[in-house]
C-alpha cells in the first residue's frame, strides 16, 4: 500500500521448485495492487509449508485492482486478491468477484474490522488498517516561514494555494478514501461546494498514491513541491533516519478515513484449498510481524509485533471520519461523477 511498491509480475518460489517440474504444483497467482511488498522469503516460507509456489501479479491501485477483477470475472487473473479496501470492497461481492471463504484463524479479536453481512463479511478476511490522512512537510512550511495547515477547512485558504496535491478518487483507494472524508464531514449539501475551493486553490489530482507521494509531495523522499498530500498516518515513520527524534513530515489528525485491506479467495480458482491456504497466510504473524516496515500499516492479527521506528512514530486517528460501507455502495458511483465533473472537467 505505502513504501515500497512491487510492480508487474514476480514469481516467487523455492529454488528449483516450479511448475514446469514433473509433479509440481501449479504456482497460485496473487492479484494485488501496486503497492504491495513483503520481506524477501516471506513467500517462500509459504511454499514451504505448502509446496505451492506464489505468483504475485499487480493490477494498478486499489481502485484499479477491482476494476480489473469484475472486467475479468469470467477469466479470472488468478487465485487470491490482497488490496480491496472497505472502499470497494461492495463492488467486488456485488459483481461475484469473490469465494465465499474467511480465514478460519480469524479468532474475534478482528471483529471490529468485519465488513457487514452482504456487504464483505462472508468472502473477505480483513489483513491490515491504516488512517488515510493529509500529510505535511514539516521542513518544508519551516523554511517558507508559514503556519502548517491542521483542518480540512484551511486547505481552500489562500496560504496554501499551489500546495496540495491528492490522489484521484476514482482509481485511487486513498483518493476515494479523502472524498470520502469530506463527504462525512461537509454532508450531502455541502462537500462539492467544498471541491469547487480546493481545485480554485490550486490543488493538483495525481493517478495513485506513488505518484502523488513520490513525484509531487516534497517530503525526504520525495521529488516535488508540494507540502501537503493525502497519504496514511502511518507514513511519517518512513521519513525517519536514524537517531531523528521527531519525524521531518505530519499528519492532520482531524482529516483522516479509516482504511481497511482485505484478501480473499477469487471466484474461479481451480485450487480452491490452496488459496484458503494463502488467505490464511497473510493472516499469520509471519505477514503480519512484516507488513508495517514493508507497506507502513497496522497488522489486525493481536499477535503481530510492530518494529520500531514504526512504534514510535506511527499515529492513529482518535476520531477518523466515516461513512458506512452500506451509504458507499448506494452513493459511489454517484459521488465519483459529481467528483469527476469537478475535479477532472
Amino acid at each position: 500500500m505505502r513504501h515500497l511498491i512491487a510492480g508487474g509480475l514476480v514469481l516467487v518460489a523455492l529454488a528449483g521448485c516450479t511448475a514446469a517440474q514433473s509433479g509440481a504444483p501449479e504456482p497460485l497467482v496473487l492479484v494485488t495492487h501496486d503497492s504491495f511488498a513483503l520481506s524477501e522469503g516471506i513467500l517462500e516460507q509459504f511454499t514451504e509449508q505448502t509446496g505451492i509456489p506464489v505468483q504475485v501479479q499487480s493490477a494498478g491501485d486499489a481502485g484499479q485492482l477491482v476494476n480489473t477483477l469484475v472486467l475479468t470475472k469470467d477469466s479470472p487473473l488468478g487465485d487470491v486478491v490482497f488490496g480491496i479496501d472497505n472502499t470497494f470492497a461492495s463492488r467486488a461481492v456485488q459483481n461475484g468477484v469473490l469465494a465465499d471463504y474467511t480465514s478460519k484463524d480469524l479468532t474475534g479479536a478482528e471483529d471490529a474490522f468485519l465488513l457487514p453481512e452482504g456487504q464483505g463479511r462472508e468472502q473477505l478476511t480483513p489483513i491490515d488498517s491504516g488512517d488515510v490522512c493529509v500529510n505535511v512537510d514539516h521542513e518544508w512550511f519551516a523554511e517558507h516561514g508559514i503556519a502548517e495547515p491542521t483542518t480540512l477547512d484551511d486547505l481552500v485558504k489562500p496560504e496554501y494555494k499551489d500546495l496540495f496535491v491528492t490522489e484521484a478518487a476514482n482509481s485511487s483507494s486513498p483518493g476515494l478514501a479523502f472524498l470520502l472524508a469530506t463527504i462525512a464531514k461537509y454532508g450531502e449539501d455541502g462537500w462539492q461546494d467544498y471541491w469547487t475551493k480546493l481545485m480554485a486553490n490550486g490543488t493538483k489530482i495525481a493517478a495513485g498514491w506513488s505518484d502523488a507521494y513520490y513525484v509531487d509531495f516534497s517530503g525526504p523522499s520525495s521529488e516535488g513541491d508540494r507540502p501537503i498530500v493525502v497519504s496514511y498516518a502511518s507514513s511519517p515513520p518512513v521519513e525517519v533516519q536514524e537517531g531523528d527524534t521527531v519525524a521531518p513530515t505530519g499528519v492532520l489528525l482531524d482529516t483522516c478515513f479509516r482504511q481497511t485491506e482485505y484478501a480473499g479467495v477469487l471466484a474461479g480458482t481451480k485450487n480452491q484449498e490452496g488459496a484458503q491456504k494463502l488467505v490464511d497466510f497473510l493472516l499469520s504473524t509471519v505477514v503480519q510481524d512484516d507488513l508495517p516496515a514493508m507497506m507502513y500499516v497496522f497488522p489486525v492479527n493481536p499477535d503481530a509485533t510492530l518494529p520500531e521506528p514504526f512504534a514510535t512514530f506511527a499515529q492513529v486517528a482518535e476520531h477518523p471520519f466515516e461513512v458506512s460501507p452500506a451509504d458507499i455502495d448506494a452513493n459511489r458511483e454517484r459521488w465519483l461523477t459529481a467528483w469527476a465533473a469537478i475535479a477532472q472537467p
